[in-house]
């Protein structure tokens, strides 16, 4: 019996082992996923958390409760020796240890692609895990509240300023969904006003979105800017440290909350810890069938897709081009490779990935969107229902879609849910001190 091990159990990675379980015949192979998190991140639905539009747990997919069959390690897999047929895995707890395989899948994703700014890494917070996201949403909760009790001036203003750094879809969609946030709140605290509120969203190049056409992203910063957000193109973060930005056109200000969505990085496992053949960028190389290939050819018993892999695009009209890394060809790439894996096994031969664009689609905050396909371009409250729509249909299994669902039908009724979990972060604090605000002299010595 085959063994085949994936690394990573994102969307590459949990869609590959889910359609290797509807159709590997009984004994044909055994499946093995691993990654250090216990959930798939529905990556998509990550603006909306910090918007508390959905709740944070619904855009986690258990990989225990859904591949019921596949073989699951908790760990991150630090080394992958092709040449030996085995990767290590390093667990949270306990020794490195080796897994052998026959055949590798490498769908171990991307991270935050970080530049050597100042006070970046002490100060900004990424946007590309469930976690971050519910620290953001906290974060502008809790500073809504402590900047209540405060007079006008830097510190409120400080509390109160939010910058996202990159002009992608995550970064505008963030930056949407949490400018959507703080306006909503305002209606609850009547010691503020929109003149208290700054939301910054910084730009290196003229224009964002780039998946839009022009004139689509130029409306998207039009109508950002009217609901009150600062839109810095052809912009770059010189400086975060203490919190104060500074930008390379002189502007200068304090920011209580950096959020860096800059783009995307090789993992640093596939860039530096394989003897797979890569890109010069760090992917691993595939052809268009999601076999690895080297200079002398396929290189046997591997395959890779998803963000940390460099697929042709056969359906873009430039030859050489390479499929965006995104969720719409991270799932469909899973469900390709489960289809070519059980082909190769019975003998049958791979078939290429083909995906046409079905169009792109963004949610601007509560009722706002925007979706463009070729030259249809569509905005406001239809898009933003069009954007729902289509990830409440992508995002897997009929448990969650019907869990986001109640969620999104509730709000409608109830409003925005705005308790702060902040505290969470530091959970044993209430039992250490005694429920001694730290303000109270000699809080410490409550214990």
């Amino acid at each position: 019996m085959k063994d085949i091990v994936i690394v990573g159990g994102g969307y590459a990675g949990f869609y590959t082992a889910w359609k290797l379980e509807k159709k590997l015949r009984r004994g044909e192979a055994r499946v093995t996923v691993i990654d250090p998190r216990p959930y798939m991140t529905y990556q998509p639905f990550l603006p909306e958390v910090t918007a508390g539009s959905v709740e944070a747990r619904h855009v986690a997919v258990s990989l225990r409760s859904h591949l019921r069959r596949t073989r699951l390690i908790a760990g991150a897999v630090t080394n992958i020796d092709h040449a030996a047929r085995t990767v290590t895995v390093t667990p949270k707890d306990g020794e490195p240890f080796p897994v052998r395989y026959d055949t590798i899948v490498v769908t171990a994703g991307a991270v935050t692609r970080k530049f050597p700014i100042p006070g970046l890494v002490d100060e900004a917070i990424g946007m590309k895990q469930v976690e971050e996201a519910v620290a953001i949403r906290d974060h502008i909760l809790t500073a809504f509240d402590r900047a209540s009790v405060l007079p006008p001036g830097p510190e409120r203003q400080k509390l109160l300023t939010v910058t996202f750094v990159g002009g992608g879809f995550s970064g505008v969609e963030g930056f949407g969904e949490t400018l959507a946030l703080a306006t909503a709140l305002l209606k609850s605290y009547p010691e503020l006003s929109m003149a208290d509120i700054s939301f910054h969203l910084v730009e290196a190049q003229g224009r964002i979105l780039p998946e839009v056409t022009d004139e689509p992203g130029r409306w998207v910063v039009r109508h950002l800017e009217r609901r009150g957000g600062h839109v810095h193109l052809n912009t770059q973060m010189l400086s975060a440290v203490g919190g104060r930005v500074v930008l390379s056109t002189g502007e200068e200000y304090d920011s209580g909350l950096i959020v860096w969505v800059a783009g995307n990085a090789a993992n640093p496992v596939v860039e530096r810890h394989t003897d797979l053949p890569l890109t010069a960028r760090g992917s691993v190389r595939v052809r268009a069938d999601l076999r690895v290939e080297g200079d002398d050819g396929i290189v046997p018993d591997a395959w890779a897709a998803g963000d940390d892999a460099a697929v042709p695009d056969l359906a873009a009209p430039k030859p050489g081009a390479l499929t965006v890394p995104n969720a719409q060809h991270a799932v469909r790439q899973g469900k390709r490779l489960a289809k070519n894996l059980v082909a190769t096994l019975r003998g049958e031969a791979p078939r290429d990935y083909v995906h046409h664009n079905l169009g792109v689609v963004a949610t601007l905050g509560l009722g706002h969107g925007i979706f463009q396909y070729k030259r249809i371009v569509i905005t406001g409250f239809p898009a933003w229902v069009m954007h729902r729509g289509y990830h409440v249909l992508a995002v897997p299994t009929w448990e969650r879609k019907f869990r986001v669902l109640l969620v999104w039908i509730s709000a409608v009724f109830a409003g925005r849910d705005i308790a702060s979990l902040g505290s969470i972060t530091e959970p044993r604090r209430a039992f250490v001190t005694g429920g001694v605000p730290d303000t109270v002299p000699g809080a410490t010595d409550a214990r």
